[in-house]
Formats: structure tokens, sequence, C-alpha cells
């Protein structure tokens, strides 16, 4: 099974965080931001990948330890338990709507980590989450995946809806992605990805 466990400990953050490649999403998630919990609770069930994540962070100071220590434990975890990344479709892309923003992802587990991060947010907070997070934690994620991630918000108007709506289309664009492919092999004319 595909799966992995990573610690982070840091003068900022502890984190624990445990995924399961082919689980069906289930998930238990604890960050001390009810919103980030909201959003990281879609990416588990939407892309079926199994999460177990504890952080105890800094909260004091503000939530951008937290988030960014998240996504840089989560993105290390995925790296692990896919392995050597062969035998994956490698490629994924969905388009997610959430009442009236739509959200388009599209993404390459590649060993090459880059990020394209085009959303706007009309205010500056979701509940107690900054909006301007999302970009750093999905920074943090494609970097230590691997994983070169495009973030497109097509339109929207609810600040809810549209960090939503972004959640779920990685959470899809990475179900594909992931998942085996039929044959077993790399997908990659150099022979490794």
């Amino acid at each position: 099974m595909r799966q992995a466990t990573v610690e982070r400990n840091t003068r900022e953050t502890q984190i624990k965080i445990s995924v399961r490649l082919d689980g069906c999403g289930e998930n238990h998630i604890s960050t001390g931001i009810g919103f980030f919990d909201h959003m990281l609770t879609a990416f588990s069930a939407h892309s079926g990948i199994s999460c177990d994540i504890d952080v105890k962070g800094d909260l004091y100071v503000d939530g951008h330890h937290t988030v960014e220590d998240t996504g840089i434990a989560l993105g290390t975890a995925i790296g692990k338990a896919l392995g050597n990344k062969s035998g994956i479709v490698r490629y994924g892309t969905a388009y997610i709507p959430m009442d009236e923003s739509l959200a388009f992802t599209s993404l390459d587990i590649s060993n090459r980590p880059y990020l394209v991060f085009n959303v706007d947010y009309t205010n500056d907070r979701i509940g107690e989450f900054d909006a301007c997070l999302t970009e750093e934690f999905f920074r943090a994620f494609a970097f230590n995946a691997g994983i070169t991630l495009h973030i497109n918000l097509v339109y929207g108007t609810n600040d809810h809806h549209k960090c939503e709506a972004v959640f779920k289309s990685v959470a899809h664009a990475m179900k594909q992605a992931v998942a085996l492919n039929e044959n077993g092999k790399t997908l990659s004319t150099k022979g490794v990805i």
C-alpha cells in the first residue's frame, strides 16, 4: 500500500501527517484553524487520499507558519508515498464549480516543482484563515511533493466558495494523477520521473 508518515518539528510548529494514497478519503484533521481544517477535509475526501493531520502551531503569531508548514509536511508525505513515481498516471486536470465560483487545476507529478496561482480574494480572511495563505500552502505542497501545479480561479464572488473550489479542483486533479496506469510503466520518455 502506498502510504507514508512525516513528522516535522520546529520552534514554530509540531506536525504529524500520515497519508494513504489508496485510501478512501477517510481523515482526521486538526490544525487549530477551522476553515483550513475544512479545506484539508475537502482535499482528502475528494482526492480519495486518506489523511491524518495533527498540527500545533504558533497561532498567537498568526496562521502563516501553521499553514505553510502543513503544506511542506503534506507534500513531503505524498511524495514519499509515491516513491519513485513509476506506474502512475502522472497528470491530472479538473474544473470544479462551487455555486457561483469555478476553479481549474492542471498538474503534473514531474519532480519539477512549480506553482502558477491565479486566484484573487475580495476579503483578507475567511473565518480565522488568512486568504493569502492559500497560495503559500499550495507552493509548499507542490515544491515538497515534486508537482508542477497550475491553479486558476475562472470566476467567483464568494471567498469561501472560491477557496473551496480551488481545494476541490486540486483534489480531483490529484486523484487522477496518483492513480496507477494500466501497464505499470513510467510515463516518461526519459524512463524515470
